[in-house]
């Protein structure tokens, strides 16, 4: 029998990133990146894309779609994440505070 009763809690402050312990810069670069990559994946989705179908749209290879839809933060560039929400049809817009 498993224990699924939840013991203990941790409000996060907004970023996972911050909360796993990466020093803010990187959990704010890691941030953007996923933000990015869910608005990738949602279009995907919501456009019911085969990847073959968003690689052609997006101007890259199937893998590289595969590589989005899986969360493969780490294989992506900031500018590379922006080329391709800009080739979905959306715009990005950056807010400093």
């Amino acid at each position: 029998m498993n224990d699924t009763e939840i013991w203990h809690t941790t409000p996060t402050d907004g970023n996972i990133f911050d909360d796993l312990g990466f020093n803010s810069i990187e959990a704010q670069k890691l941030k953007i990146k996923s933000d990015l990559m869910i608005a990738l994946s949602q279009w995907i989705e919501k456009n019911k894309l085969k990847q073959k179908e968003a690689a052609k749209l997006l101007n890259i290879s199937r893998p590289r779609v595969s590589d989005v839809t899986r969360g493969k933060i780490e294989k992506f560039t900031i500018d590379a994440l922006i080329d391709m929400v800009e080739m979905s049809g959306h715009k990005v817009h950056l807010s400093v505070s």
